[in-house]
C-alpha cells in the first residue's frame, strides 16, 4: 500500500489545472434524444459517497430504462477538475463552488446549479484492539498540528506508541475539511499520511493497532449494506466531543441536530444549460425517493423533513 505525504500545494496545482481545459459545449445545445429521464451522460462523484450513489444510480436507472449514467468516483480535487474542464456536467462534492469557480463558468456561458442532497459526517476510526475511543476536538486538532503524537499523551494508561493518522487521499475533501476547520497551513506532521481511498483507510486501520483513520461515515453507516456492515465490524468508531461531557459517535440523530462536531453537507452541482439527464438525476436524489435512500444509508436527508425520537431505557 502506498503512502502519500499530505502536501497543501497539490490543491493549488489542482485549481490551476481546472482552468486549462476548454469547454466543449459552450452553447449548451440540448441533444435531441436527451430529457431528464433519458439519455447517456457521465458524472463524477466524490469517492466518499460511492456506497450511497451506487444505490441511487441503480434505483434511478431501474425506474428509467432509457437513462444511462456512467459514474466515476474520485477524490474531490479530481472531481472538481473534471467539472471545470467540461469532462462531466454533474458532480457531487462536500462544498459549494467558490466565487472564482462560478465566475469562470459564467465566463464560459455556464451557470452552475447547486442542490444540497444530504448531511454527512467525518468519522474517526481506530483498531478494535485500541481501547482509546474518546477524543476531544481540541486533542485531534493538536494531533494534526503535531503537538500530540503518541497515544499515552491522550491517556497515560495507553502505550507510548505513535498515533498514525491516515487520510483517504491527498486530494480529498476530508483533508480539505480539517485544514479549513482547524485553520492549518503547511504540511501535516510525519505521522499523518494518505493512502488512496476510504476503503484503504479502513483496511489499514483494521491491520494496525496504532492507526487513527478518517473516513466519510457513509462507508460504515448502513448496516444493511454488505460492504458497510463488513467494515463496521472490523473497526472501532471513536466518540468525539467538544468537552469531556458530550462525547458522541456520528449517528444520524447527532448529525441531524449538530451535536457531532465534524459534520458537512453534500451537494450535487450541474452545469447543464437545458433540462437534461444530469438535472433529472439531481432532482431524483433530492426528491422523495432519493431522500429515502439517503435516510436508509445512514446519512441525513437535506430536503426531506425528519423527526428525532429519543429512546430512554428505564
Amino acid at each position: 500500500m502506498k503512502r502519500y505525504l499530505l502536501n497543501p500545494y497539490l490543491f493549488i496545482f489542482a485549481v490551476l489545472a481546472m482552468f486549462t481545459g476548454a469547454c466543449r459545449n459552450p452553447m449548451g445545445v440540448q441533444p435531441l434524444d436527451e430529457t431528464p429521464t433519458r439519455g447517456n451522460i457521465r458524472i463524477c462523484v466524490d469517492e466518499s459517497f460511492q456506497l450511497l450513489f451506487d444505490t441511487q444510480l441503480y434505483t434511478f436507472q431501474s425506474l428509467y430504462s432509457d437513462a444511462k449514467i456512467a459514474v466515476k468516483y474520485k477524490p474531490e480535487a479530481d472531481v472538481l477538475a473534471d467539472f471545470m474542464n467540461d469532462s462531466v456536467r454533474t458532480i457531487t462534492l462536500t462544498r459549494e463552488l467558490t466565487k472564482q469557480e462560478k465566475d469562470y463558468l459564467f465566463s464560459q456561458k455556464f451557470i452552475a446549479r447547486t442542490t444540497k442532497v444530504a448531511h454527512d459526517a467525518l468519522a474517526l476510526i481506530a483498531n478494535p484492539e485500541n481501547k482509546d475511543t474518546l477524543l476531544l476536538v481540541s486533542q485531534f486538532a493538536d494531533i494534526l498540528r503535531g503537538k500530540l503524537s503518541t497515544w499515552n499523551q491522550l491517556d497515560p494508561k495507553s502505550p507510548e506508541n505513535t498515533i498514525n493518522v491516515v487520510f483517504d487521499n491527498n486530494k480529498s475533501g476530508n483533508v480539505r475539511y480539517f485544514r479549513e476547520k482547524f485553520q492549518l497551513t503547511g504540511n501535516f506532521p510525519t505521522n499523518c499520511f494518505a493512502v488512496n481511498s476510504n476503503e484503504e483507510v479502513m483496511n489499514y486501520v483494521k491491520k494496525n493497532r496504532n492507526a487513527l483513520g478518517i473516513i466519510s461515515v457513509n462507508w460504515i453507516s448502513d448496516s444493511q449494506d454488505t460492504t458497510s456492515g463488513r467494515f463496521l465490524k472490523s473497526v472501532r468508531v471513536v466518540e468525539v466531543g467538544t468537552t469531556s461531557s458530550n462525547y458522541c459517535k456520528p449517528y444520524q440523530g447527532y448529525i441531524a441536530e449538530g451535536s457531532y462536531p465534524f459534520c458537512r453537507d453534500v451537494y450535487m452541482i450541474g452545469r447543464e444549460t437545458f433540462s437534461g439527464l444530469g438535472s433529472g438525476f439531481a432532482s431524483f436524489v433530492a426528491g422523495d425517493q432519493g431522500q429515502r435512500i439517503v435516510l436508509k444509508s445512514g446519512l441525513v436527508p437535506a430536503t426531506m423533513p425528519i423527526r428525532l425520537i429519543q429512546i430512554r431505557k428505564d
